[in-house]
């Protein structure tokens, strides 16, 4: 037997293998460039940008050869490197110690090499942050060079300085960027995939653990938001299922060969040294779907290879819209074993009652892996099929991660256990469990275990799963187990019925949360009523000749008052009407006086109307500072009326407006159709209280997906928030009207509430996470992968 590797040879072995595997791929990357050269070439276009393909297309097929061995034979001078040389540590070329101009050319090689690192590192990051933890660990150090040939960046200088040394241009290399960034993305993934494969061969951390690397920052502008931990990416695919087309004859860079869709290239631009901040901040959730898919699709590709019957779900009248999955016929043996072991667990994990009380039988988590193991070979001993045998093992692969969660209380374990039968059911018959993301089964157990994994049950978050949850996933489970013949139905069903259940829990029955929802509820209906009103005053007075300080005042401040008169006293109330009556006397009162009547009515109005705004002011929370300004600016106004210097507002128009604003609320937009942006979002800071947090500032500016995803989070799902100088754990408990705010709740009762830009700005700066790193099932089936990736004969066997 040959003696074992040391540490240090493994990990450079380990990085002659990806160079190894990148040399292997590097003829199918440049011939699929030239294919894209050719499709872009062959596309209707401008006369100058037909010119600037038709060079493409020229120069990079005579220059092709060229250009690979360039690629080639940098890698294999990186790979003799300990580390890459002084003057990659900055701009190419360019010297620490330099000062002196950059040539602009210089400039744009080291924006192209970047844009280039950064789509690779978006599509393979998760791949290169297992092998990176791995190799750091055979080196015994916490991280490895900034500039190791393993890095991104280090490849596509190497690439663009290849491109450049064959006679290529920079504008060649513009035009067929996307093609590029995709094909060499594919490439890295694949190199780091089989790179990992075989140092988990190895023995070599069989589980990746990358919370060392998680660094959260407060001041980071462009910090991501959502999780990171020992998860593959959104990206994380199965390299080993690419496929590499025949060689076409005429040579290994023959043109004739169709390129396949390519998927746009990363679109923002960061610089080189963004790559480190990659992979030590969190990735964003908008990419989670993402993300999943990619975890799916390797699978697939995976188990494909070795059962080819095996394939995920096809539709009838196509993939999406109303399209239905087909069933798979499922052997009768195999039917009749399974409803034999899901009786038997359903014996075997039946709750008790003792004193008139029902137990939940609580089974340690190896005994139940071991009765769920010995099942399972009963079950491909009655499985007719390759495809139902491997199917059979995903999902017995896929529950044993679920029940190894430590996070999920035993209590609830239990009922997580009991649905294995009925998926593996699901999954026999419908193959598209295995194909999208989508599926009720899977967006059931994920969002039972979102609402069960929040915070360590043991820990300071609280005791726990509160009792009435328990209650309903155990609901949930029986009736799944009730209809086992109806498929996806039950399970679409009773994920309606939670969604609903998590909703009337949070506002009725949740100590911690009820409260909170209820302040946040009048909060939002003093703000829509507010913004109600302004519309309907702004229609009012768009004809009336009424002063600019007294428009503004209505729509700013009195809109908001009366908003808080009709959510305290209702829209009919005696104080309600007496704001309304107040408006109206505001607005006669700022019209031109011209006679001695008029005048020294308005002086004898003035007292009581200036006592009703004050009121009116401080019944919404101002101070006395504010008050004195806005009376200090209508006092103006009301000062140019009394001169003349105002305009006339006709008697006739005058009893109309009265009228209109005694009956507001019935001319009030419908909410429905109320369209609510952040500028008619009123100031939220006089609903601070005691029981309730209003969150007025803090974070970044949000791009577009993040505000996307601000308005996608799920209730119920747990969340990290870090502010004031403490990072804990939150629950979302509430959606506002069209999701403008969103209630967070601590385990000790504490609300947080939201507008929905604020919340995207505590996502777009990290300061808000979730708890999970990903979806349970996602978990689950990477958790599978990495077995199978070990071991992949237990498909057949």
């Amino acid at each position: 037997m040959p003696p074992a590797a040391s540490p240090e040879a493994l990990a450079h072995q380990a990085r002659r293998r990806y160079v190894e595997e990148l040399v292997k791929g590097l003829v199918h990357v440049v011939q699929a460039s030239i294919d894209g050269a050719r499709i872009l070439f062959d596309k209707p276009c401008e006369h100058a940008v037909f010119m600037r393909r038709r060079e493409l297309v020229q120069t990079l097929g005579n220059n092709a050869q060229t250009w690979h061995r360039g690629i080639v034979g940098g890698l294999r001078q990186a790979i003799g490197q300990s580390a890459t040389r002084g003057s990659e540590l900055t701009l190419a070329g360019v010297k620490r110690d330099d000062l002196t101009l950059v040539s602009d050319d210089t400039i744009e090689r080291e924006i192209i090499t970047s844009r280039l690192a950064l789509a690779i590192m978006d599509r393979a990051s998760w791949e290169f942050a297992d092998l990176r933890s791995r190799v750091a660990h055979l080196e015994g150090r916490s991280e490895i060079d900034a500039h190791d040939v393993m890095r991104a960046h280090v490849l596509a200088r190497i690439v663009f300085e290849a491109w450049r040394s064959a006679g290529l241009s920079l504008e060649s290399w513009r035009e067929l960027q996307a093609v590029l960034h995709e094909e060499f993305a594919l490439l890295v993934e694949e190199g780091y995939h089989e790179t990992n494969r075989w140092l988990v061969e190895q023995r070599v951390l069989p589980e990746v653990d990358l919370r060392p690397f998680i660094k959260r920052s407060r001041t980071h502008p462009n910090a991501g938001m959502g999780w990171m931990g020992g998860a593959p990416s959104q990206h994380d695919s199965e390299s080993l299922g690419l496929a590499v087309g025949p060689t076409v004859p005429g040579g290994p860079y023959s043109t004739g060969v169709g390129y396949g869709a390519s998927r746009p290239g990363y679109a923002g631009h960061r610089d080189v040294g963004e790559e480190t901040r990659l992979m030590t901040r969190a990735a964003p959730l908008p990419r989670n779907r993402e993300h999943a898919e990619a975890v799916l699709g390797r699978l697939n590709r995976l188990v494909a290879r070795h059962v080819p019957e095996f394939a995920g779900g096809t539709y009838v009248g196509g993939s999406g819209g109303g399209a239905m999955p087909v069933e798979r016929p499922v052997s009768p043996g195999l039917v009749r074993a399974i409803d034999t072991a899901a009786q038997g667990i359903r014996q075997r994990l039946q709750p008790t009652v003792q004193q008139g009380r029902e137990e939940v039988v609580v089974v340690t988590t190896p005994a139940l892996l071991e009765e769920l193991h010995h099942r399972k070979q009963t079950l491909k001993k009655a499985a007719a099929t390759p495809e139902e045998r491997a199917t059979i093992e995903i999902v017995a692969l896929l529950f044993q991660s679920i029940l190894t969660e430590d996070r999920i209380p035993a209590s609830v374990r239990v009922w997580f256990a009991r649905l294995q039968m009925p998926v593996l059911r699901v999954a026999v018959a419908e193959p598209d469990f295995f194909a999208t993301v989508d599926h009720p089964a899977r967006r059931l157990i994920d969002r039972m275990g979102a609402c069960v994994m929040g915070f360590d049950s043991g820990g300071p978050g609280g005791p726990g799963v509160s009792e009435a949850l328990e209650r309903e996933i155990k609901r949930i489970v029986q009736v799944v187990e009730a209809y086992p013949d109806t498929g996806r139905r039950v399970f679409q069903t009773v994920l309606t019925e939670f969604e609903k259940w998590l909703e009337h829990y949070f506002k009725n029955e949740n100590e911690a949360t009820k409260k909170g929802v209820s302040l946040a509820q009048q909060v939002e209906q003093r703000e829509t009523l507010a913004i109600q009103y302004t519309i309907e005053l702004r229609r009012m007075l768009n004809e009336m000749p009424v002063q600019e300080g007294v428009r503004q005042f209505l729509f700013h401040v009195w809109a908001d008052v009366l908003a808080t008169m009709a959510v305290r006293y209702t829209a009919q109330g005696e104080q309600t009407k007496a704001m309304k009556r107040a408006a109206a006397d505001l607005i006669w009162s700022a019209s031109a006086k011209v006679t001695r009547e008029e005048r020294a009515e308005v002086i004898r109005r003035l007292p009581p109307l200036l006592k009703s705004l004050r009121e009116g002011m401080a019944s919404a929370g101002m101070d006395h500072a504010k008050q004195d300004e806005h009376i200090q600016q209508l006092n103006n106004s009301l000062a140019a009326a009394f001169t003349a210097k105002a305009a006339v507002i006709p008697d006739e128009n005058l009893r109309e407006m009265t009228e209109r604003l005694e009956s507001l609320e019935e001319l009030l937009p419908d909410v429905d159709n109320l369209e609510i942006d952040e500028s008619m979002v009123l100031d939220l800071s006089g609903h601070q209280s005691s029981d309730m947090e209003v969150v007025l500032e803090g974070g970044s500016m949000p791009t577009p997906a993040m505000v996307a995803w601000a308005r996608e989070l799920q209730v119920g799902s747990w969340y990290m928030l870090d502010r004031n100088g403490r990072t804990e754990a939150v629950q979302l408990a509430w959606h506002g009207l069209r999701k403008q705010l969103s209630l967070f709740v601590t385990p000790q009762g504490r609300c947080v509430l939201f507008q929905q830009h604020r919340l995207a700005s505590y996502l777009q700066a990290g300061l808000l996470v979730p708890a999970q790193d990903e979806s349970l099932t996602v978990r689950a089936t990477r958790s599978a992968l990495a077995k199978l990736d070990v071991d992949v004969s237990r498909l057949l066997h």
